[in-house]
């Protein structure tokens, strides 16, 4: 049984998880970085920075970043703000 998880690349954007980065005074123009969205499939996208080169060597034991994939950052400010749109199971 193959158990690996591949992302719908088909999956559409359906709604944002708490507030954008400009209601939360992250960003000064049209920027729309950092963000969570829930995608219509279930999944969820986040947009930060991506800092795959610099956590790479200082993962915890057992984590391990493959090959297609990123390790992003986002601020603690934007996962709070998400909090009451993530469903419980």
């Amino acid at each position: 049984m193959d158990r690996t998880w591949n992302a719908d690349r088909s999956a559409s954007f359906a709604r944002r998880w708490g507030k954008s980065s400009h209601e939360l005074g992250q960003t000064s123009g049209n920027g729309s970085c950092p963000d969570i969205w829930e995608l219509d499939n279930g999944d969820v996208a986040v947009i930060g920075q991506d800092l795959t080169s610099l956590y790479t060597r200082r993962l915890p034991e057992g984590v391990s970043i493959d090959p297609g994939e990123s390790l992003v950052v986002i601020p603690r400010s934007t996962i709070l703000a998400a909090k009451a749109d993530i469903p419980d199971a």
